[in-house]
């Protein structure tokens, strides 16, 4: 058994617990994302900072805050525990001496996906779920059938039909079962729903079911033991359908919590396209939930997403943290990708440029000082979507 201290599902919205080893999407109360909760108490005792010198380089170390109750239902792959790199020459270029880049791109099926989709796969497993189908723009579609394949479970996987040839082969390829859909991630969701209900598959979109956030929260855990356990200033991250975001705030509540850090947050950052933002749109007008973004459309596949059924929680962490939300041209992330190559060795997916793009912003409109430390999140490899500066 591993050392879980899992010991409920909680309502993000109304409250509401639930039995944690029940198999659940959204809350049957109000619809909402559900999230897990520990014994953290009980967490803090082995989970310390000593102990970690000693664990394994994988998100796995962090395993009593995460929701997977048995060893032979870990999948593995090796997720997690990517490189934080100090970019110096960036920063000198941008004017931000202490800019940092987590780099998800190393992850398996070469993005930050494989987080959250490993520990969705593995708890459904856990559980007993026979099939698996998720809709997607892209990298979660391949992450969903390469641990689907681990577990040997079939994998139905509905895509927008202009997605980059690269994801659909990657599917195919990985054994799940592609369908292309005419419209936007929200239509292939609709299809989803379809076969969730015709044919008993478990949907593990997009926090409506409670695990993916928690393999997307580890990112916050690694930031804060690769940085010494003191968080930096300014977190910037792309945002389509958010969890990241949200799982590292999670994160940081779970680890003052546990006594690993102090009541100090970062500002939390999310970057959308100017074709798709819905978020930047909502936290401006200083409404609780994001509209619809109508006509989504940007080259970063990550991003087209016009709406986000965790908007609630995703606002949150912004304003709490006192950050913002912002918008980026998707020129200026396809410019801001050659920098980001040119200065660091790393070839970023767009949405990870825009992140880049976006920093330059706040720099220059004083939101962020010249002296204060940023991590920028490159999500994924720029490999994926060569096409776009071929």
């Amino acid at each position: 058994m591993t050392r879980s201290t899992l010991t409920h599902l909680e309502c993000g919205k109304c409250g509401e617990s639930y039995d944690a080893d029940r198999l659940m999407n959204l809350c049957p109360a109000c619809s909402r994302p559900l999230l897990a909760r520990y014994d953290l108490a009980k967490a803090a005792q082995t989970l310390t900072k000593a102990s970690l010198a000693e664990r394994e380089p994988s998100l796995w170390r962090y395993e009593e805050v995460l929701p997977v109750r048995r060893d032979d239902a870990c999948l593995k792959l090796g997720e997690g525990w990517t490189p934080l790199l100090h970019a110096p020459s960036l920063g000198a270029e941008i004017g931000c001496a202490n800019t940092y880049i987590k780099d998800e791109s190393l992850n398996p099926t070469g993005s930050f996906k494989a987080r959250g989709l490993v520990m969705a796969v593995s708890r459904a497993y856990e559980l007993g779920v026979k099939e698996l189908a998720i809709p997607s723009a892209g990298n979660a579609a391949g992450a969903m059938a390469a641990y689907a394949a681990a577990a040997g479970l079939p994998a139905y996987v509905f895509m927008p039909s202009d997605v980059p040839m690269t994801f659909r082969v990657e599917c195919k390829l990985l054994g799940a079962q592609v369908t292309l859909v005419d419209g936007l991630i929200t239509d292939c969701g609709v299809k989803v729903k379809e076969g969730v209900q015709k044919h008993g598959w478990f949907d593990v979109s997009t926090l409506k079911e409670p695990y993916r956030l928690e393999g997307k929260k580890t990112m916050g855990y690694e930031v804060a033991e690769q940085m010494g356990w003191r968080l930096p200033d300014v977190i910037i991250y792309p945002t389509g359908g958010g969890t990241g975001l949200i799982g590292m705030w999670k994160a940081f509540a779970e680890m003052e919590q546990m006594g690993l850090i102090d009541a100090k947050r970062p500002r939390m950052v999310s970057v959308q396209s100017t074709g798709c933002a819905p978020m930047v749109r909502a936290f401006e007008e200083e409404t609780e939930h994001a509209e619809l973004w109508k006509g989504a459309k940007t080259v970063a596949d990550g991003l087209r997403v016009p709406a986000a059924v965790g908007d609630f929680l995703i606002l949150n962490a912004i304003r709490r943290s006192g950050g913002t939300a912002i918008a980026v041209p998707d020129e200026e992330m396809l410019t801001h990708a050659r920098t980001m190559g040119m200065r660091t060795g790393i070839f970023p997916a767009p949405e990870g440029a825009a992140c880049l793009a976006a920093q330059i912003r706040l720099l220059k409109s004083g939101w962020i000082k010249k002296d204060e430390s940023v991590v920028l999140f490159n999500t994924g490899t720029g490999l994926k979507y060569a096409h776009l500066w071929a």
